[in-house]
């Protein structure tokens, strides 16, 4: 039996080490491993995929003082009011709307875009732009006005002489590893209000612009409140390895990652063998099925408000039921041509071998200039695939790129897109309800509807800032939405108040 005298601590590697994962699998270190690997370092072993992950002791320690200085933030928000919150939130909006404030953080934005420009980086949602801005500055305000509050009473019961009351409760500290996205820095800000703490760290692209915000307007609005500063901590460290440190620190209460399906699911590996609960906001794409009573003019318009951009709702494969294909193909490529005409740009169509038939056979023939995050292509308009790349979440840059299959039935439809979809938004264009009702109980996504796509959004649905969306392509969750907000954040405590002290069990 080893004891604690056994452990030691991992002070080198070795090339060709092995190093065992998963209970009953092996994988070696590499000899660039263990080049790099130094004295302080630390080694995680994703336990699903045999993956080593270098931290090296610098990130380590970066990540630490700022999880450190969020457990302190966390105890002091304890004692502050829900009204200093609320200004937070107030001073927080105030500041990225003054214009002579901001300039700092545009021109921030601007280095950032720069750079990515020269290194090849997609800039799509990187850009602070004038309706970024206005949408960061609309939420901290929802925020600042949400009803939701800590310690509200969520439920009470009554017994004779005593009574138990469910109330909200913070849950702690809240990592945050997301994309270079600026305005999901103030998004992820709403977990405050429920009287959490947030660490956060941002995708290298975007830095600079978070750098910027945390110096010009969030520090100030958290001093000029009366907030402790620990409570907010961003992360300052371009390094995907602060990301692995962050979410093996097991006194996070929750880690929410957003981005890439790759990246985001080992991050969730590394939080989950951590102890730390997860909600991942990964692959996206949505499914959009078109059935024997579907409008055309309806498919046309919903197919080109769901190919808008690319984001995670973007419609990303449209089913159609063989006995309308005739009318209703022409009606989706009539969507996807608005779309990609509306960007000054030509749409790119994948269709599942065998449905290629309803397509004029000229759309094969075709190249186009196709403006991907890694640069141009010359492609032709449409090309086969094989029924199991359904599955791909084309990541197009500026030229919409959606995948076409004609099926048998919606039933049909369903049967793929529980198959092939990551469990994410489906849409039914259909004018019987009936229809409606059986597709909704049948598909298993979290988001249903009969038209758009893109309506899946936190704020844009509900009024309120979200988190992040999660798939159910790893299971559906317990007890919440797909969308986290910040009043998501929470954890219940119970309170009990007896009357009668001569009552005993």
């Amino acid at each position: 039996m080893s004891t604690t005298a056994d452990i030691g601590r991992l002070a080198q590697l070795v090339p060709g080490q092995p190093i065992v994962f998963g209970g009953d699998r092996v994988t070696h270190v590499d000899p660039d491993l263990a080049e790099r690997f130094r004295d302080g370092d630390r080694l995680v072993v994703v336990q699903s995929t045999g993956a080593l992950l270098h931290i090296p002791d610098a990130e380590y320690v970066l990540v630490n003082k700022a999880v450190t200085a969020a457990v302190d933030g966390f105890t002091q928000l304890c004692s502050c009011s829900d009204d200093a919150i609320s200004n937070f939130y107030d001073r927080f909006a105030a500041m990225l709307e003054d214009d002579a404030r901001f300039a700092a953080i545009a021109a921030a934005n601007d280095s950032d875009m720069k750079r990515a420009l020269e290194r090849g980086r997609s800039t799509t949602r990187l850009e602070l732009t004038t309706s970024m801005r206005s949408g960061m500055i609309a939420g901290l305000r929802g925020w600042r006005d949400s009803p939701s509050r800590r310690d509200s009473v969520v439920s009470r019961v009554d017994h004779d002489g005593w009574m138990v009351e469910a109330c909200r409760a913070p849950l702690g500290v809240v990592g945050f590893v997301f994309e270079g996205r600026p305005n999901v820095f103030a998004d992820a800000c709403g977990v405050v209000r429920t009287g959490n703490a947030v660490v956060f760290r941002i995708g290298s692209d975007a830095l600079g612009t978070a750098r910027a915000i945390v110096a010009h307007a969030l520090v100030p609005a958290l001093t000029e409140a009366g907030l402790p500063d620990g409570i907010v901590q961003l992360v300052a460290s371009p390094a995907h390895a602060a990301g692995h440190a962050l979410f093996s620190d097991n006194r996070l209460a929750l880690a929410v990652a957003r981005g890439s399906g790759t990246a985001v699911a080992e991050l969730g590996a590394v939080a989950t063998q951590s102890g730390v609960p997860v909600s991942l906001h990964g692959t996206g794409g949505a499914w959009m099925v078109a059935g024997e009573h579907a409008s055309a003019d309806e498919l046309r318009a919903s197919v080109e408000a769901s190919l808008d951009r690319k984001v995670c709702n973007t419609l990303n494969v449209c089913a159609i039921v063989r006995s309308r294909a005739e009318e209703l193909v022409p009606a989706f490529l009539e969507g996807l041509n608005s779309a990609a005409a509306a960007r000054s740009e030509h749409g790119r169509l994948h269709v599942v071998s065998g449905s290629e038939k309803w397509l004029p056979p000229a759309i094969f023939a075709t190249t186009n200039l196709v403006v991907r995050s890694d640069g141009s292509h010359e492609e032709p308009a449409a090309s086969t695939i094989e029924q199991a790349e359904l599955a791909v979440e084309w990541e197009w840059e500026s030229s919409p790129e959606v995948s076409l299959v004609v099926v048998e039935s919606v039933e049909h439809a369903i049967q793929m897109c529980n198959i092939y979809s990551p469990h994410f938004v489906a849409s039914l264009i259909s004018d019987r309800r009936a229809e409606h009702d059986a597709f909704y109980e049948a598909i298993d996504a979290p988001f249903v509807g009969n038209g758009f796509t893109r309506w899946v959004d936190g704020q844009y649905a509900l009024d309120a800032p979200e988190l992040g969306l999660s798939n159910w392509q790893s299971g559906r969750i317990l007890g919440r939405g797909a969308i986290l907000s910040g009043e998501g954040a929470h954890t219940v405590r119970y309170r009990a108040s007896v009357t009668d002290f001569s009552l005993h069990r």
